[in-house]
């Protein structure tokens, strides 16, 4: 099996989990969707491949920040490696989202910003247009006070919007602004979700056309 791996915490416990199967004997190989990533992955002996590297990819396991249970639409990139994640998503014959309560809104946004990654170069040029579509960006800073870089060299603005009433719409018009990348909602690309929820575990299903 091709198996993408997510990035941030939760996927890393499965990650760590997985390195135990991985020990006993269960044959896979990773694809990270981050350098910390592909380091846990290595530590733990699970053999880790590139993007480039093959065909698609059977499953990826991943986290979210913010779920709407009705759609399976997501948030996503609070780790900053919205980019990657969402290349292994689209790649991935099925997208599968493990998480906590917590995570499960009635509208994307109402918990915190939509990550988006941008281009370095004129980023405050970046943020005035994004601003113009309702948002409030702020540049990410790291644990040192410094800018954030993402693994591919962007910065991240975390935009907070109102809770968001037409996610695609949003999405459309992000991607159309010169110097964004890529951005935080993850639109139609979970097909499973595992919740953690304090009366057990339970399982939502997208449902398609």
């Amino acid at each position: 099996m091709r198996l993408g791996l997510g990035s941030g915490t939760t996927a890393e416990i499965f990650v760590e989990e997985l390195g135990r199967r991985v020990a006993d004997g269960l044959h896979i190989v990773g694809v990270p969707t981050s350098l910390a990533v592909a380091e846990l992955a290595t530590a733990h002996h699970i053999p880790v491949v590139d993007l480039d590297d093959g065909a698609t990819l059977d499953l990826t396991v991943d986290g979210a920040d913010e779920i709407d249970p009705r759609t399976l639409n997501l948030v996503k990139g609070h780790g900053g490696a919205l980019v990657r994640e969402k290349l292994v998503a689209v790649a991935s014959a099925q997208e599968l989202i493990i998480a906590d309560a917590s995570k499960l809104v009635d509208q994307l946004g109402e918990h915190g910003p939509v990550p988006v990654a941008v281009v370095q170069f004129g980023w405050q040029h970046t943020a005035r247009a994004i601003s113009q579509l309702g948002g409030r960006p702020t540049r990410r800073l790291g644990p040192d006070g410094r800018p954030f870089v993402s693994d591919d060299g962007l910065y991240i603005l975390d935009c907070q919007f109102a809770p968001i009433s037409s996610p695609t719409q949003l999405a459309d018009m992000l991607k159309a602004i010169v110097g964004v990348v890529e951005h935080g909602l993850f639109l139609g690309v979970a097909h499973r979700v595992i919740i953690a929820a304090e009366d057990g575990v339970k399982e939502l299903q997208r449902h398609t056309p």
